[in-house]
């Protein structure tokens, strides 16, 4: 039902586009050189050919999982509380796209820094398609600005990674070996619940074969955390397998490189100039403040036109 749903809104949209064209023309005709009435057909065809690109975009996100829900996990680089502090600035702005798209976001995870910001978080992004827009943020992020922190409000540059992976429905099939899975357990540190810091609820599992670790510490009790934590590993490593059959991105062993130079995929430039640029598109924008508040939309469509061009690259080849 949900699937018929989807197609029903699909094709409406296009019916939709299809009579504004129409109605758009025929009032144009019917103007008869008036200024304010050529100006309302002007406005109103603007936006549909912004519903239109849209639209498009969202028929590219056709990969088996594009879909489904995503984990995001957001870990801050080497650089103490500068990059803590910036691996926070990126949890909030995802947040907030999330919030504006319409999407659910639930933090599964998180631990605070030792003076700010946070060392890690996972985020659980639920709505349609979160995993086809959000899949092109993994990699690592760039911050270069006048430190809060640096009582000598010099220039520092942080760095922190983001990797993003596919929540696995009923129609993907994941198999784990038990006994490569190590299981820890420890005191949750989040606020909130009467068995916080009481007792060892929260989870953490590593798959020993890929290094993959995950942890959940959101539930109440430690089997709402175990369960969680094996739905996280097994969407890792369905991700971790997709990596492997896309040729244009980077074969796994990248997942684990250094978050720091010759890895950013983004670069946020506060000082000395405002700038965000992505450096696999190229699309770059002086709001820096409009991108840290969520609005991504721009980066998510470039990135994704740019992995499509990239894919038909390779099959013409």
């Amino acid at each position: 039902m949900a699937e018929r749903q989807r197609l029903e809104d699909g094709i409406q949209t296009v019916l939709d586009l299809e009579r504004e064209a129409s109605d758009g023309q025929e009032l144009f005709e019917l103007s008869d050189g008036d200024e304010d009435m050529i100006g309302d057909v002007a406005k109103s065809l603007k936006a549909a050919r912004e519903r239109a690109t849209k639209a498009e975009l969202q028929a590219l996100l056709s990969g088996e999982a594009d879909a489904n829900d995503c984990y995001m996990q957001i870990n801050a680089g080497a650089g103490g509380t500068e990059s803590q502090d910036w691996a926070s600035m990126l949890r909030r702005m995802y947040v907030r796209w999330a919030e504006k798209s319409g999407y659910k976001v639930e933090e599964v995870d998180a631990h605070e820094g030792d003076e700010a910001g946070i060392k890690s978080a996972t985020l659980l992004i639920s709505g349609h398609n979160g995993y086809g827009w959000l899949k092109s943020e993994t990699g690592v992020h760039r911050l270069v600005r006048i430190s809060p922190y640096d009582s000598s409000a010099r220039r520092h540059t942080s760095f922190a990674s983001v990797t993003v992976s596919p929540v696995i429905d009923d129609t993907i099939e994941v198999e784990i070996d038990p006994s490569d899975v190590r299981t820890d357990t420890y005191r949750s540190s989040g606020a909130g619940g009467q068995h916080v810091n009481k007792t060892d609820s929260a989870v953490r599992l590593t798959h020993e074969p890929t290094g993959i670790v995950v942890a959940c510490q959101a539930g109440r009790s430690q089997h709402q955390n175990r369960a969680k934590a094996w739905e996280m590993l097994r969407s890792k490593i369905y991700e971790l397998e997709l990596q492997k059959r896309r040729e244009a991105v980077q074969d796994s062993h990248d997942s684990k490189s250094d978050i720091g130079w010759g890895h950013q995929i983004r670069s946020y430039v506060l000082q000395p100039y405002q700038l965000v640029k992505d450096l696999r598109t190229n699309y770059e924008t002086s709001d820096t403040g409009g991108v840290l508040d969520g609005d991504l939309d721009n980066f998510l469509s470039a990135a994704l036109s740019h992995a499509v061009g990239a894919d038909k690259s390779e099959d013409e080849q």
